[in-house]
């Protein structure tokens, strides 16, 4: 048992090459759901799809207990938010899907792209071309996160009652146009809930947008902090912090 604990933290924490591959690959799987998901909105959800669901709950029910035995506090585990998401996503897929009954619990299995957090976290410590960039990423990352998950909302709340909503293309497609506040007005929601989606969805992702474009456009910075002010931002071809004057080394390759 401690070695079977041992390898699993190897594999999910650990810096070697079979960690990495293995971290990559969950990722790999992760969005492959995601476009899985998406696919299967667009047709009927027969038999094989049911079987293929209940194939993908279990490899996710197997990686949430892998990740939780070796959480050293499990308690504090279980009530982040991250792991909720995983526990309704899980769920869903091992729903007993049938017909459209429980239909609507496939949108939540996007809540499994919240774990790219995780991914970008290692992928800064792996990439110096992430950590040089993390601003632009992460503003990226938070802004399809956003997009996804009240895609997933707008659908889940809207495909039995707005004709509008067939599919989940039909959810992104709107979700968009009210983000970046174009508002075609082809496609609106129904209801005082769906008033409110759309509410959030224009403020928070115009936030998210904007967000982004600050951080396309501002002046590079590098993420260096000085061991005398703390300051974290400098310039590219900073040699002293200009906050209180110290000298920084911030490591380069020469090409600014």
């Amino acid at each position: 048992m401690a070695k079977a604990l041992e390898t699993l933290r190897e594999l999910y924490e650990g810096d070697s090459d079979r960690a990495h591959r293995f971290r990559y690959g969950v990722l790999a799987f992760d969005i492959g759901t995601i476009l899985y998901v998406v696919a299967t909105s667009f047709s009927n959800h027969g038999r094989v799809v049911e079987t293929v669901d209940m194939l993908f709950g279990v490899v996710f029910l197997a990686d949430f207990l892998a990740r939780m035995s070796i959480e050293p506090q499990k308690l504090r585990f279980l009530i982040r938010p991250v792991t909720l998401a995983d526990i309704v996503s899980i769920g869903s897929f091992l729903a007993p899907l049938a017909g459209e009954g429980l239909g609507f619990l496939r949108v939540v299995r996007t809540l499994r792209f919240l774990h790219t957090y995780q991914l970008f976290r290692r992928l800064r410590e792996d990439f110096p071309f992430f950590r040089r960039y993390q601003d632009v990423f992460s503003a990226t990352l938070n802004l399809m996160v956003f997009i996804f998950v009240m895609t997933g909302l707008v659908y889940a709340t809207q495909y039995r009652t707005n004709p509008q909503i067939e599919n989940y293309a039909d959810a992104l497609y709107f979700t968009v146009t009210a983000l970046t506040t174009t508002g075609f007005g082809d496609i609106t929601l129904t209801g005082s809930l769906g008033r409110m989606i759309s509410v959030v969805v224009m403020i928070c992702g115009v936030t998210l947008f904007l967000r982004l474009a600050q951080v396309l456009f501002r002046p590079a910075k590098v993420r260096e902090t000085c061991g005398t002010c703390g300051l974290s931002l400098h310039d590219a071809d900073a040699v002293h912090c200009k906050h209180c004057g110290t000298v920084i080394h911030i490591e380069t390759e020469g090409e600014y």
